[in-house]
């Protein structure tokens, strides 16, 4: 699974000057690589990462690891610390040596194996590339849950200033001795469904200066959370940022309508940077849209539908009156050009995982497999969780049977407590039909429904979209 986990610990700011500031980022891709007869197999689906030593290939383990620095780090930062840490799932009882080294070149998760990196490229070594002079120690027994940390900085520092060609950090772990069965070694991968247990890279950045937000958020208050017991979530698609049925781009209108239903978080799909749809910014602009509207400080978190993070394109964003807690963009493995944003918010002392995402529009079948690859990839996400989206099917579609095996929908909640409102001859239907939806988990323990609305947005027979907006009220408790 190509698991994008990027967890942010609400360090970077607009501001010229960032002094000690600590972030902790969970790995993006990580696998384990075998030799010899298991040098084609890819383990990116493992909930595990193994390290052995053997003369013999078929038995030797290593695990490659990657975080995002290039999407939280500007060239210029100067990092004052930096430690991978790898907690312990098992293994045989020797207490061994590792290296963690730097990896120079790219490598996909779901295709990573000893011989190649992705689907279509090598290694130039089998076993992996690294740097040889870039590589850090760490002893390691079989105490299960004990912490393996490597001190990084010296790599990390060169992969943020782009010294190893990408900006993005990424490691391989191996052992350093020699031939012995009793070197193996088991670590929780970016799968395992404790996330606390995940890789991860502490970083602390000892100064920064940049003239530019390094992440999608703007500054930090000085509270994160708060005691409102009601949540206001709306869900919409925006038709490319702002293109309304009379064919015009205006983001001010659709930003105007946001401000009329008093969301406290609005999820939005298709949101365009930079493209041929609207050439803006559209993150930013309905970010200062809604600040200049509402007199608030509001937040975002974008993921570009490719997976291309830092790049222009169509995708899905999240905006937050409140600061989050981390973020994290996830690109699906089913179809190349979708993806999921996730960020989490504190609520009247409830941590909430939101999370939007985009399905495919023409397949049946390929809708299936990117629900039943999104509920799996959050399983091991934190509770509460609100999941919305164009899913683009109606409710008795497969896809949607998928997500309801996890999820309520909260459309369905209100209908049946008659706190589901729409105008006349409207039944719910956002589009065609109702493919909007706002779910929650079924193993929320703080989120119930109040109510939740399908809003009419027609002035003079147009709409700001070619959807309508959904907005679903969920007590916190």
């Amino acid at each position: 699974m190509r698991h994008a986990a990027v967890a942010l610990a609400a360090l970077l700011t607009t501001a010229a000057t960032l002094d000690a500031q600590t972030l902790t980022l969970r790995s993006r891709r990580d696998a384990t690589i075998r030799g010899g007869s298991y040098a084609n197999t890819n383990y990116g689906d493992d909930a595990t990462l193994e390290t052995r030593a053997s003369d013999d290939d078929t038995y030797t383990r290593r695990s490659a690891v990657m975080f995002a620095t290039a999407e939280v780090l500007p060239s210029s930062s100067r990092i004052a610390s930096a430690q991978l840490v790898l907690t312990v799932k098992g293994g045989n009882s020797e207490t061994r040596t590792l290296l963690a080294c730097a990896v120079p070149v790219s490598f996909r998760e779901g295709d990573v194996t000893w011989k190649r990196r992705d689907s279509s490229s090598y290694w130039r070594n089998a076993g992996g590339d690294t740097v040889a002079d870039d590589c850090s120690k760490a002893t390691v027994t079989a105490t299960s849950g004990s912490k393996v940390t490597f001190d990084v900085t010296e790599q990390v520092q060169k992969a943020v200033q782009g010294s190893y060609g990408s900006r993005y950090a990424r490691f391989l772990v191996g052992d350093a001795g020699g031939d012995s069965q009793s070197s193996y070694k088991q670590f929780y991968s970016n799968n395992s469904y404790d996330t606390s247990r995940q890789p991860r890279l502490v970083v602390t950045v000892a100064s920064t200066s940049t003239s530019s937000p390094t992440t999608d958020s703007v500054s930090q208050p000085s509270t994160s959370s708060t005691t409102a017991k009601t949540l206001r979530v709306l869900q919409w698609n925006t038709h490319h940022g702002g293109f309304g049925t009379d064919g015009r781009y205006d983001p001010n209108r659709l930003a105007s309508w946001i401000v009329k239903m008093n969301p406290d978080v609005v999820m939005l799909n298709e949101i365009e940077k930079y493209t041929g749809w609207g050439n803006q910014n559209q993150p930013e602009v309905y970010k200062n849209l809604l600040q200049s509207k509402t007199g608030r400080t509001w937040y975002y978190i974008f993921a570009q539908e490719y997976g291309n993070w830092s790049s222009n394109g169509k995708g899905n964003l999240i905006l937050s009156r409140v600061p989050f807690k981390h973020t994290e963009r996830y690109e699906l493995m089913y179809n190349g050009d979708r993806s999921a944003a996730q960020g989490v918010i504190s609520w009247n002392g409830r941590d909430i995982t939101l999370v939007v995402t985009h399905l495919d529009p023409d397949s049946q079948s390929l809708r299936l497999r990117q629900a039943t690859e999104v509920t799996s990839w959050l399983g091991s996400e934190p509770e509460n969780k609100i999941l919305t989206g164009d899913m683009n099917a109606w409710p008795d579609q497969s896809s949607i049977g998928q997500l309801n095996k996890y999820f309520h929908d909260s459309w369905s909640v209100a209908a049946s407590k008659g706190t589901a409102y729409a105008f006349s001859g409207n039944n719910g239907e956002t589009k065609k039909g109702r493919i909007d939806y706002i779910f929650y988990s079924r193993r929320s323990s703080g989120l119930s429904v109040k109510s939740s609305q399908v809003y009419d947005t027609r002035s003079g027979g147009v709409m700001p979209s070619d959807h309508r907006p959904v907005l679903t009220t969920f007590y916190v408790q």
